[in-house]
């Protein structure tokens, strides 16, 4: 029985040893026709056009992705108080970002009376404003509140070297 076995695995390593060679060698005369022909130049890459660099002007504007805040005109009666803003006054934190970089996310309640606005600005945080605060770079302070908007008074400069005040109103969502 071990004699038939070991008689059987060498008839049968023969019979594969002699099937290995005849399997490949189309493949093999393929391979030898390719790297017998002549290798090809490959062309240099063109030189390098050095472009004009473009000064990009208008990074200060609004982003024409961005919706337009809504403008609401203050009337200022002939001979009214002047208005100045308080110069001496600390910044408040959101007030380093324009009113086109901070958005209302929402809104708080606490008791009946006192609701805070969720304001976020461009580097990513979310910041709480009540009425009174200060936010935006045009001295603007809080006036109203509500489920939808803060609305705010900026006093901003009205080109004659006065300041005027201005209304402004920040959307949820914008």
């Amino acid at each position: 029985m071990r004699r038939l076995t070991l008689t059987s695995c060498i008839l049968l390593s023969l019979g594969l040893a002699g099937c290995a060679d005849t399997e490949y060698n189309d493949l093999q005369a393929f391979m030898d026709e390719v790297d017998s022909r002549p290798r090809g130049a490959i062309e240099p890459l063109p030189p390098f056009q050095q472009l004009e660099p473009f000064a990009y002007q208008a990074s200060a504007m609004r982003s024409p992705f961005e919706p337009p805040i809504v403008l609401k005109k203050v009337d200022r009666p002939e001979g009214g108080p002047k208005v100045v803003p308080d110069f001496n006054r600390t910044k408040e934190y959101l007030e380093q970002y324009t009113i086109a970089q901070l958005g209302m996310v929402g809104t708080l309640q606490q008791g009946p009376e006192e609701r805070f606005g969720l304001v976020s600005d461009s580097d990513g945080g979310v910041h709480r404003v009540r009425q009174g605060d200060f936010m935006g770079s045009d001295h603007g302070q809080i006036e109203i509140i509500s489920e939808s908007t803060i609305e705010l008074i900026e006093i901003v400069p009205d080109g004659t070297g006065g300041w005027v005040e201005r209304s402004r109103t920040v959307s949820l969502g914008g």
